[in-house]
């Protein structure tokens, strides 16, 4: 079985190349999706309909454009990935979680533990909570692989 994993969340590190190399030695089946992690844009998505004057309407649109995607694939998705990370408060990423443990999909969280407590419910939903890109990719060794 070929498994589709969603890596959603933070877009200023470099965990979603760890978790796909770390997959990728071990050969497991997988294949990884994600939303635009370029930000330039995906704040600009709504552009293609059109220029705004309101930062509002910019962002209301360029948020739709982006939804087709990411609710495809998480919809399409086995498992999710959700990264929080420290520099920025990911709202998107909470948002992903929430339409994850609303769809019954499970999500793994990847975060440090200084913010264990802002992220308590999303924890609480989680299949499970991570800290490291490598703990993921044992993770996911883990319920792939194992016979």
């Amino acid at each position: 079985m070929q498994w589709n994993i969603y890596l959603s969340g933070e877009i200023h590190t470099d965990w979603r190349r760890q978790i796909i190399d770390g997959c990728k030695d071990l050969e497991l089946p997988v294949e990884f999706t994600s939303a635009v992690t370029d930000h330039a844009a995906s704040d600009g998505a709504g552009d293609l309909l059109g220029a705004e004057d309101k930062n509002f309407w910019r962002d209301h649109k360029s948020s739709k454009v982006n939804a087709i995607r990411t609710r495809n694939l998480i919809e399409r998705c086995d498992v999710a990935i959700v990264r929080f990370g420290d520099k920025y408060k990911q709202w998107n990423a909470a948002f992903d979680a929430g339409f994850c443990a609303a769809l019954g999909k499970p999500y793994i969280t990847l975060h440090d533990e200084d913010i264990i407590h802002p992220l308590k419910e999303v924890d609480a939903a989680a299949m499970a909570w991570a800290t490291e890109p490598q703990q993921v990719v044992e993770i996911l060794q883990y319920v792939i692989a194992k016979n």
